[in-house]
């Protein structure tokens, strides 16, 4: 799979690769259609030979190797605990996926096609998750699709956290870290990465407060404007956003904010899941500082002191 089609920084799109996965409700069979943000995705293969390991969970298939890379392989409806029909047409598919430069493959029953979608049309998951067809999977997002179908967008990253495969670096020792001041906005629309910030913030003698998309953030602003005018540039030290996040992702955020003479001079720093060059790119062009990839707490830190006091010496120097 290659992706060719460049989505215009600031246009609030996404591209989803669409997949399925088969369940059986009685003896009916049902078609669960989900999505993965494409930029997440290396490649999707045919369903090779897998080797088992010992002593690992059952919805780990096991191991295989990819031109020298070994890679481990997720049955995604053994996670989810789906009863898998056994007269359902299943083409498997592997996603090869890339997490902080790991690459991890997950099965899937049908990979479909390459949708683009705004994200002003994906709604949080903010519903009962209940035990319906939406059985044990991590949803980020939702969307509505042809026929009035709607389409689940899967949060891998979190399926990595939860299956103990990615763990975040949050450990620093309290006397390395820079004490700041300040107020500093995180928006995320993961409570996890939000709670790792805002600790990590918190230790920099920093006030973090948190927003959940970038409509969220741009209340936000607002709200903090009419508190302290033209004086938020200097309460305001720095915007932490992420990419992926229903309503406004990341990169729309920023060209708004960048067009509002109150918040352009803020400093924005990207801290994202999507560690490609590509995004990298498009962090600088929508006016990020620096792209940071989720969660390495020294880089973080770092990072965050570089940009504060580049800032403050700017500042000074007007």
């Amino acid at each position: 799979m290659k992706k060719q089609d460049v989505l215009q920084v600031g246009s609030n799109e996404m591209e989803l690769v669409d997949f399925r996965i088969f369940k059986k409700d009685g003896d009916k069979i049902y078609e669960g259609i989900y999505g993965v943000n494409v930029v997440k995705v290396r490649e999707i293969i045919k369903l090779p030979n897998i080797t088992e390991i010992p002593n690992v969970p059952s919805f780990v298939e096991g191991i295989f190797d990819l031109r020298g890379v070994v890679i481990p392989v997720i049955n995604l409806a053994k996670w989810m605990k789906i009863e898998v029909p056994e007269s359902a047409n299943i083409k498997p598919r592997v996603l090869i996926a890339e997490f902080n430069g790991m690459l991890i493959g997950f099965i899937v029953h049908e990979a479909k096609r390459i949708r683009r979608i705004s994200w002003k049309d994906i709604e949080s998951a903010s519903f009962s998750m209940g035990s319906g067809v939406l059985d044990k999977a991590q949803i980020t997002g939702v969307t509505r699709i042809e026929n009035d179908e709607v389409l689940l967008i899967l949060d891998l990253e979190t399926i990595m956290e939860e299956l103990g495969i990615y763990e975040p670096n949050i450990d620093i020792e309290d006397n390395l870290i820079e004490k700041l001041g300040g107020i500093a906005l995180v928006v995320d629309d993961s409570t996890t990465a939000r709670k790792l910030m805002k600790d990590a913030l918190t230790k920099m003698g920093m006030k973090p407060i948190e927003a959940k998309d970038g409509v969220n953030a741009l209340e936000k602003l607002e709200e903090l404007y009419n508190v302290y005018g033209d004086e938020i540039t200097k309460e305001l030290k720095i915007i932490i956003s992420d990419v992926e996040m229903p309503q406004m992702d990341g990169f729309h955020f920023a060209a708004k904010l960048k067009d509002d003479s109150r918040f352009s001079s803020i400093p924005l720093i990207f801290n994202s899941s999507i560690s490609d060059h590509f995004s990298e790119l498009r962090g600088k062009e929508a006016g990020g500082e620096a792209y940071l990839t989720k969660f390495d707490a020294p880089e973080f830190y770092s990072e965050i002191s570089r940009v504060i006091k580049s800032h403050i010496k700017i500042n000074k120097e007007k």
